[in-house]
């Protein structure tokens, strides 16, 4: 397949997922910058996280303003396939990629920690390695990351498989206990209707080597590769 990674201004996982697509898995990988107007000729688009244009007004907004922010939309309703992680997921709300919106975590404090995960949906290019009801454990490190839709429309979501991650105990058990960040639902990943664009808060570009202390995170980037 061929990937590219999107660089903002701010971006600071960009590196990250190319090591990892570039020399983990031996993917063909390129980087795009903010003011590329076309995707063509790629299979899969990346958003990293970071803090794109620092982040300023809100999270996502001033990256979604860009050429590439267009070009984003237009690669996504061709069909082709769009990972947004942390920063990129905001993108992605920000483009109405993805449902909902992400909001300044419940207790206003930056989170950098590790997180358990129960996969809800397992039929997407992005997670048929796992399996339905695994959990796996991923870190996150974001200041607002509680994603919120109306109970209604959330309730839709879950019905058309748009949930694709929540966060759970190292049981899977869904429970606000184990809510990091006042998510409404625990979710911590969605989908769009299509299923070609996906988006979660947590890292797996940081958890693919045992040299981290855990490899969770590359059977994402494996579903895309196989």
């Amino acid at each position: 397949m061929k990937f590219a990674v999107c660089v903002f201004p701010g971006s600071n996982c960009d590196y990250d997922t190319y090591y990892v697509l570039r020399d983990l898995l031996g993917q063909e990988v390129s980087f795009v910058d903010y003011q590329r107007r076309s995707l063509q000729g790629f299979d899969c688009v990346v958003i990293p996280g970071g803090f794109s244009f620092g982040d300023y007004l809100r999270a996502g907004v001033l990256a979604s303003k860009t050429p590439l922010g267009q070009a984003l939309v237009d690669f996504a309703q061709k069909g082709g396939l769009i990972l947004g992680i942390c920063n990129g997921f905001q993108v992605l709300t920000e483009l109405h990629l993805l449902p909902g919106a992400l909001l300044k975590n419940r207790d206003l404090n930056f989170l950098c920690t590790d997180v358990y995960l129960r996969v809800e949906n397992n039929s997407l290019p992005f997670t048929r390695s796992f399996e339905k009801g695994e959990v796996i454990r991923l870190p996150i490190a974001h200041g607002e990351g509680r994603y919120y839709v109306p109970e209604e429309e959330l309730r839709r979501m879950e019905e058309r498989g748009q949930v694709v991650l929540r966060y759970c105990s190292q049981e899977g058990k869904v429970e606000e206990a184990f809510n990091p960040n006042g998510s409404v639902g625990n979710v911590a990943g969605v989908c769009n209707r299509e299923g070609n664009v996906f988006g979660l808060m947590p890292h797996p570009e940081r958890a693919c080597e045992d040299l981290l202390g855990y490899r969770d995170g590359i059977l994402l980037w494996h579903s895309l590769i196989t």
